[in-house]
This record gives C-alpha cells, sequence and structure tokens, in this order.
C-alpha cells in the first residue's frame, strides 16, 4: 500500500493519452495530467546526465506532437528539464516533487 504518499492522485495511465501509432493526442489542460504526462516524456525521451541541444529536444517531442514549443516550455516551467541561461543545452532535471518543483502555475 501507498499509505505514505503526501498527495495520492488518481493513477491514471497516461497511455490513454496517445494514439494507437505513440503520438499524443492532446496535452492535458489539468495541471495534474499534464504534469504526469510531462514525466512520462522527460523518463522515456530523454536520458539523464546528457545535454541536450534546442534542436533535439525539439525532435524529440515533435515525434509526440506538433506543438513541441508547448511541451518544451511545460517541461522547463515544471521543472522536467533544466536550460542553460542562454537556452542552448537542456538536460533532464531530478523529478520535481521537493517545494519549487511544479509549483508555479503558468496563467
Amino acid at each position: 500500500m501507498t499509505s505514505h504518499h503526501p498527495a495520492p492522485r488518481p493513477a491514471r495511465p497516461v497511455a490513454d493519452l496517445f494514439s494507437a501509432d505513440g503520438r499524443l493526442k492532446a496535452i492535458p489542460r489539468k495541471p495534474a495530467r499534464r504534469e504526469a504526462l510531462l514525466a512520462h516524456l522527460a523518463a522515456t525521451l530523454f536520458e539523464d546526465g546528457r545535454d541536450y541541444r534546442e534542436p533535439e529536444v525539439n525532435e524529440a517531442l515533435l515525434a509526440v506532437h506538433e506543438d513541441f514549443p508547448a511541451l518544451r516550455r511545460y517541461l522547463v516551467i515544471g521543472g522536467f528539464l533544466g536550460r542553460t541561461k542562454d537556452g542552448s543545452t537542456y538536460r533532464r532535471q531530478q523529478q520535481p516533487g521537493s517545494p519549487g518543483g511544479a509549483i508555479f502555475a503558468v496563467a
């Protein structure tokens, strides 16, 4: 049992967000669903400890959805991908969950 888990979330898999060909049907509007999706994308598309140039990030995200700029922005804002100040390099971050992880919402 996971009774020690702080905020139990509905354990809906992200698989239902994808069509049979592996492409994302839509970017979820609900923050919890979107965060689950972003965690999945970060874990499956980006290796830990590796630097990615922006074109590589775009190409990886474009493989799942045409609105790769939105996905990239969500990944950075949510703390799943870190970005250098000049925006040239991205790196997968430790999963959010610590204070400051994905607290600020985009209005």
